[in-house]
């Protein structure tokens, strides 16, 4: 379930922000005057700042978890705005998604079916299929998927994608695809057409080429296996799917998002900061280097790399671009003023709109790494054109109740790859001197 949000606290967490930024940047201010005149900073003074800054941090972390919420609301299979749908239309819909995949049709398939699969499925859950009456299991086939026999109800899919969704915040940026084969595949445009004045007689030269590579993103299998024992599931009260979709989802989320930011690409989503650096595409992402190992150089020209790597993308990506970094990061960045000696971190004026820096929103990476010696801390760019995310269409689930006696386990597994597609929509900030 998606998380509430009180929006009367969320203003007065914009309030309290904005207002004591005023004394955070006073604050900094006199830290780096003592710097500057003594060679270190008041430990009081350090301090102040300390506290100053976990005041904000603790409004901010709202903040930006309901403004990815706002995101992530039009890009959920549920509808969070209590709009009414079409029970009958949207179980046939499903039932022939997965006839499709089966090379079969399906015809005649309403909301009472839809009742009788689900609680099919309940069951399915609670005992073996080997005890459930013949209708249970003719009602089960209809989910049958080609791929294993697999059964998994499409409310349960649902709501493990919502929450995955939740917890995953790459998938609120990057481009989504639903595919049902095993791989998505599609061009790099790496080059332009060449072109040449003429005159109205002039021979015509024969001019460059523009080059086309192909790109593939396979799916890899992502796993989680809990369990309950067979006596919770006799009398259990609660709703099994529910409980089982929240499992699952905690780990695949947890799971899929470490791997498009550091997947290595083996057996998992390659992730954007594996990837070498340089200009050359389609293989390398160009980094920026911060000056000082583990940080950003020295007072008045700290800031100033983050300027570069922004300008350094193409303007229809810098459009739309966006800062990543985690908190450990964010906090530095905060310190930060440019060579004129102006801050470039900005907080949001409003809830929902995220702080930016030089106006540029920011997102909460917590799977970036630490700022350290030759740590890729901070990307910017444009999410959507440069990463994309593939999924199989399906959610299966087994039901093992002999490998762990007392307890039933359920295999539930999903199938999602990821890669880089455009490698110039992205820049990267390394901490190195």
């Amino acid at each position: 379930m998606a998380k509430e949000f009180d929006l009367k606290e969320l203003g007065t967490d914009v309030a309290n922000i904005n207002t004591t930024f005023e004394s955070y940047k006073a604050a900094n201010d006199e830290r780096l005057a003592e710097i500057e005149a003594k060679g270190t900073a008041d430990p009081l003074t350090e301090e102040k700042l300390a506290k100053i800054e976990d005041a904000m941090e603790a409004s901010q972390k709202r903040l930006d978890d309901y403004e990815l919420s706002q995101k992530r609301q039009h890009r959920t299979v549920v509808d969070a705005k209590g709009n009414e749908i079409d029970l009958d239309a949207k179980a046939l819909k499903w039932a022939q998604t997965g006839a499709r995949a089966r090379g079969t049709q399906a015809i005649d398939f309403n909301a009472d079916g839809m009742d009788a699969y689900k609680a099919a499925f309940d069951s399915y859950i609670r005992k073996d299929e080997r005890t459930m009456s013949d209708d249970e299991v003719k009602a089960l086939s209809v989910g049958v998927d080609v791929d294993g026999g697999y059964r998994v109800t499409p409310d349960m899919s649902g709501r493990i994608v919502s929450q995955v969704y939740e917890s995953s915040p790459m998938r609120a940026y990057a481009s989504v695809q639903m595919i049902s084969s095993d791989a998505l595949e599609g061009h790099f445009d790496l080059d332009e057409a060449g072109s040449e004045w003429v005159g109205e007689t002039a021979t015509r030269a024969t001019t460059d080429t523009p080059e086309i590579g192909v790109w593939r993103i396979p799916v890899h299998e992502l796993s989680a296996k809990p369990r309950a024992t067979q006596k919770l599931l006799d009398d259990a009260d609660i709703n099994m799917e529910a409980w089982l979709a929240a499992k699952v989802a905690e780990k695949f989320a947890r799971a899929e998002t470490t791997a498009f930011i550091t997947g290595d690409g083996v057996a998992k989503p390659r992730g954007f900061l594996t990837y070498p650096s340089g200009t050359t595409l389609p293989t390398q992402i160009e980094r920026f280097d911060t000056g000082a190992n583990g940080a950003f150089a020295a007072t008045p020209n700290g800031g100033d790399i983050l300027i570069d790597a922004l300008y350094g993308l193409k303007a229809p990506y810098r459009a739309n671009a966006v800062w990543f970094m985690n908190r450990a990061t964010l906090k530095l960045t905060r310190k930060l003023k440019d060579s004129d000696g102006v801050y470039i971190w900005s907080p949001g004026i409003a809830a929902g709109q995220p702080a930016s820096l030089m106006g540029y929103p920011t997102a909460s990476f917590e799977d970036m790494p630490d700022p350290a010696t030759d740590s890729l801390s901070i990307a910017v760019g444009d999410m959507r054109q440069a990463y994309q995310i593939v999924d199989r269409i399906g959610i299966r689930t087994l039901r093992d109740p002999y490998s762990a006696k007392p307890y039933v386990e359920f295999y539930t597994t999903k199938r999602v790859g990821g890669d880089v597609v455009n490698f110039e929509a992205m820049k990267l900030v390394e901490f190195t001197a």
